[in-house]
């Protein structure tokens, strides 16, 4: 079942209150997926020759103080890290990819949540309304964000097959539906280099995302790919460093609404995550037709 929302800000008041626009969609979305939650929010960019990392760890009292200094003693600097519930944001004089690579060689109790320049990924077990209150998802500001609740009918409820999945630098997705091929598709990425985290098959889409981008492909190019190469039914929303697109397979069994004003774009499971947002009387809305690729980057808009 599980629930998407997605929201773009093209002011800068939709920018300050993100969060809170974003958490009230997000509990809309509870009935749909009440085991999880999770949001990728992209938001203050991490400075130039610096990288930002969000990290998760099964131990409430974490030090993240001392897992600063120990990527302070490896790269030569690291900001303080921000903490949220159990997670913790770090920004690190560092490649995002050497960051990255460190924290799983070094510290492999730690899971890289995300990696980038600008993203930002929190999710855990339970109701969304716990998440959006153990998180303070309600003060982040940011330029969009993705979320997703989870019902899992696949797989047991972790922390880390919660979505969002990223598998790439200021990458994520978050998907509705099931694919059928994921095993050997999994099989096929890993002998492209790429590297899973659990057995969800929302991380193998991710996976796949990320090895057609390194390839070289457009995004739009690549979530093309997903109707050649991904067997199933899916809604995707994915999110990158300048905006989010959507995505449904050539079905489209799975449900989605799309809606744009002056002052956002959204997308959800339902209208009703969408009619939560100030001026939604008003706005465009319509149902994505399947098979096609919608997207929006702060550049177009």
């Amino acid at each position: 079942m599980c629930g998407i929302v997605g929201l773009f800000a093209k002011s800068s008041a939709v920018e300050e209150r993100l969060g809170e626009h974003l958490a009230a969609m997000l509990v809309q979305m509870s009935s749909r997926g009440p085991d999880s939650a999770g949001v990728a929010v992209y938001r203050d960019p991490a400075p130039s020759g610096s990288s930002k990392l969000t990290l998760y760890s099964a131990d409430v009292r974490e030090p993240w103080g001392a897992v600063a200094d120990q990527l302070r003693d490896a790269f030569g600097g690291c900001e303080d890290p921000s903490v949220r519930a159990s997670h913790a944001v770090l920004v690190v004089d560092a490649d995002a990819a050497d960051a990255e690579a460190w924290i799983r060689s070094e510290r492999p109790d730690l899971r890289v949540m995300s990696a980038g320049g600008v993203i930002e990924i929190y999710k855990e077990t339970g109701l969304p309304e716990q998440f959006v209150e153990a998180f303070a998802l309600e003060d982040v500001r940011g330029t969009h964000a993705l979320g997703h609740t989870r019902m899992a009918t696949e797989s047991r409820v972790t922390t880390e097959g919660s979505h969002p999945f990223s598998t790439g630098l200021d990458l994520c997705l978050v998907h509705n539906g099931s694919l059928s091929n994921h095993n050997r598709l999994r099989d096929d990425l890993r002998r492209e280099g790429i590297e899973f985290q659990t057995e969800n098959d929302t991380e193998v889409a991710a996976g796949y995302l990320a090895w057609r981008l390194r390839e070289g492909a457009s995004l739009e190019q690549a979530l093309e790919g997903c109707l050649e190469d991904l067997d199933g039914f899916y809604t995707f929303a994915v999110g990158t460093a300048d905006g989010f697109a959507v995505l449904r397979d050539p079905i489209a069994c799975k449900p989605a609404v799309l809606a744009e004003t002056d002052e956002w774009v959204a997308m959800s499971s339902e209208w009703r995550s969408i009619a939560v947002l100030p001026g939604a009387a008003g706005a465009r809305a319509w149902e994505p037709a399947p098979g096609v690729v919608y997207a929006w980057e702060k550049a177009a808009v």
